[in-house]
């Protein structure tokens, strides 16, 4: 009876086990010295979209879409490895790929295939790689990449992107396109805010009418303006430029450069440390030691302001006196004016013409000059001095109101002194030996003067010298049409063509009103220095704003014909103010010191 009880109990008992057991998950036994097994890993399993707390925005998110995930530990670090159709969002952008790692720890992602990120739907870069840093906000992107915006792409093996500053930055080489230029350079970088590239080392910039190339450039895609910093050259059909600042408008085709600039064309080279120029009207200003070369003869102007018409062929410095350097004789010749204007020949009886004015001065080392103008025909080679002009050679002084040039193979062959001609010369005891007429010519052989023709109204007066230090006295002589033959930089003879009224007067009975002919001033203090030729002149009127680059009618407005000036003698233009200038530095040069002169005895010095 007591067992019966005993088994009454045990099977209450476990019926009570049992009911209990059903209200229960049933655990896996664990045998002694067993460990746990882990929970399987769950594949192909679509994972829900993640739900970010409040305050945490700027987190990468995974966006839904993902076919697979993989999460787990490799190399010490908690990784989720996701494929196919893979998309993260952080702010504004978006990132697309095959397949991608994400770094649970430091939140990096690194994207394999169709890489493709999108910021803003503006910025959109693609590429085969790429490593995104969600808190810095930095994408590192490899292979095949193209950048893209609604104004240009950019094609590179390798880009670094940085999102909050919306900057880019490639090292490998790049080319840029937009629908004007093409851009390549070896090191870039483009700012998406300000749509400014700048590029470094091997820079080239092909447009529809100019190559550049350089070393440090700029370019915004917005105004399609160009900057650079360092040498510079911009090559077109019209013609070529160099700088090492500046900008380029590729639209309007103007530019504005510094630093050793200068336009290139087939028939000048315009420079200056500032330079503006127009390729589609064809107009240039310089300024700041400007340098004006005529490619065709071989001549230079230099000065302080240029200006300059491609399509009139004409070219004007002026601005603190403007110099122009030539060779003639083998040597080379100084000519200095306040303006100095050219213009090429624009028909076949056309000539090419420069003018100088006002205040010419000229300088050879055996050729000194002034006058109020000049103007230079170089299809002729006739030099024309106007207004009371006067030339010094060795010991003789030449004037009269207006002096022709005629060179040949670039040597003075002739001579014309129209209208009160006067020659003279300063003998070793200073006496003055004198011939004027109405008009001179003046003939020279290899240089030298040979013979001078008076025409009309000849006079002569020359003293007679016993070695150098003895007068004996002076010849003087009247007649109409005189010859005078020179030879070893002296005079040799006169001859009389019509009867001469002539006379010989000893030293004793010399007056000192008849030691001069009328209308005779000796003007050594006028003759030009090569130091006086190639100073600074004082600029005018710098107060005046700088002229408008589209004023291509100054020269006409300016000048006109007549007056007696360089201008006018070939019907040509005179200024009729100062000219319009800045005041700007100029580098200093100092000219080499003259050497000193040989005492020569001059031209009308009597042979004994």
């Amino acid at each position: 009876m007591k067992f019966t009880k005993i088994l009454f109990s045990l099977v209450f008992t476990l019926l009570g086990l049992a009911v209990f057991a059903q209200q229960r998950p049933p655990q896996p036994k664990v045998q002694q010295g067993q460990q746990q097994a882990p929970a399987p890993k769950l594949q192909q399993q679509r994972p829900p979209v993640p739900q970010l707390p409040q305050g945490e925005t700027d987190k990468v998110q995974l966006l839904p879409g993902t076919d697979s995930l993989v999460g787990g530990v490799f190399n010490g670090q908690r990784i989720d490895k996701l494929y196919g159709k893979v998309k993260f969002k952080q702010k504004e952008t978006i990132m697309s790929a095959d397949s991608v790692y994400r770094y649970k720890e430091t939140d990096l992602l690194e994207a394999f295939g169709n890489v493709r990120i999108n910021q803003a739907d503006t910025v959109t870069i693609t590429g085969n790689h790429a490593l995104y840093d969600g808190n810095k906000r930095t994408a590192k992107m490899t292979g095949n990449v193209v950048m893209k915006d609604p104004r240009m792409t950019l094609t590179t093996p390798s880009l670094d992107y940085d999102l909050n500053a919306k900057t880019a930055v490639y090292t490998e080489g790049g080319v840029i396109v937009d629908p004007e230029n093409r851009l390549q350079s070896k090191i870039g970088s483009y700012d998406v805010t300000s749509k400014m590239y700048s590029f470094q080392k091997d820079v080239r910039v092909t447009t529809k009418d100019y190559n550049i190339t350089s070393e440090n450039l700029k370019y915004n895609t917005l105004s399609k303006i160009v900057y650079f910093q360092g040498p510079t050259i911009i090559k077109g059909q019209q013609g070529d430029l160099y700088a090492e600042e500046g900008n380029y408008n590729t639209l309007t085709k103007i530019s504005n450069f510094g630093r050793n600039a200068y336009i290139l064309t087939d028939e000048y080279r315009l420079g200056g440390d500032k330079l503006f120029y127009d390729q589609n009207t064809g107009y240039g200003y310089a300024e700041k030691n400007v340098t004006l070369r005529s490619l065709k003869d071989d001549v230079t102007i230099r000065g302080q302001i240029g200006r300059y018409w491609r399509g009139r062929g004409e070219a004007k410095v002026y601005g603190g006196g403007a110099i122009m350097e030539t060779v003639l004789d083998n040597d080379t010749l100084f000519l200095a004016a306040d303006t100095l204007y050219s213009r090429e020949a624009k028909a076949p009886d056309s000539a090419s013409m420069v003018f100088a004015y006002p205040n010419v001065k000229i300088y050879k080392s055996d050729l000194q000059g002034k006058a109020d103008s000049l103007s230079y025909n170089r299809t002729d080679s006739v030099m024309h001095l106007n207004v009371k002009p006067v030339l010094w050679s060795e010991g003789s002084q030449m004037a009269s109101d207006t002096i022709h040039v005629q060179l040949r193979n670039k040597t003075i062959d002739r001579m014309y002194l129209y209208s009160n001609a006067f020659i003279a010369s300063e003998d070793t005891l200073k006496n003055y030996n004198q011939v004027k007429g109405r008009d001179m010519t003046a003939f020279f052989q290899e240089g030298d003067l040979r013979r001078v023709n008076v025409n009309g109204n000849g006079e002569s007066l020359y003293y007679a010298l016993q070695g150098d230090t003895l007068l004996t006295g002076m010849n003087k002589a009247i007649c109409s049409d005189l010859v005078l033959r020179f030879g070893d930089d002296k005079l040799k003879n006169i001859s009389f063509l019509v009867q001469p009224d002539a006379s010989f007067i000893p030293p004793h009975e010399l007056k000192e009103e008849e030691k001069q002919l009328e209308g005779f001033t000796w003007m050594s203090e006028l003759r030009p220095t090569k130091q006086q030729v190639l100073a600074r002149r004082t600029i005018a009127n710098a107060g005046q704003p700088k002229p408008k680059p589209g004023d291509t009618a100054e020269i006409a407005d300016n000048l006109k014909p007549g007056s007696g000036t360089a201008a006018g003698a070939a019907g040509a233009p005179k200024p009729k103010g100062a000219a319009t200038a800045a005041a700007t530095s100029q580098k200093k040069e100092t000219p080499p010191a003259e050497a000193p002169q040989k005492k020569k005895r001059g031209l009308f010095k009597k042979k004994n």
